[in-house]
């Protein structure tokens, strides 16, 4: 194989475990955001400025408040998985 196909390889790994960390991570700041947790907590302050941007692009398309249940982590979740497959694919093709 060539060096180039080497980096993309290594790179598109990077990007798939960066793509599960956030998937958790959105994952853990809906699960938290049940227990109605202190805003003053720096890591509560972390997950939220984390997250409140992909809601924020996610809420401009689709309306993901459902009789009080915030499906905005739900649609995120999807979508991150089917790039996951996508680049996958891609990736073993190479």
């Amino acid at each position: 194989m060539s060096i180039l196909v080497e980096i993309i390889l290594g790179t598109g790994a990077i990007l798939l475990n960066l793509i599960n960390v956030y998937i958790w991570v959105v994952i853990v700041a809906a699960l938290i955001s049940f227990v109605n947790p202190d805003p003053y907590n720096p890591i509560i302050q972390f997950l939220y400025k984390i997250t409140n941007p992909a809601y924020v692009f996610v809420r401009k398309f689709v309306k993901t408040n459902f009789n009080g249940i915030d499906l905005a982590p739900l649609f995120i979740v999807i979508g991150l998985q089917i790039i996951t497959v996508l680049l996958s694919a891609i990736l073993r093709a190479l």
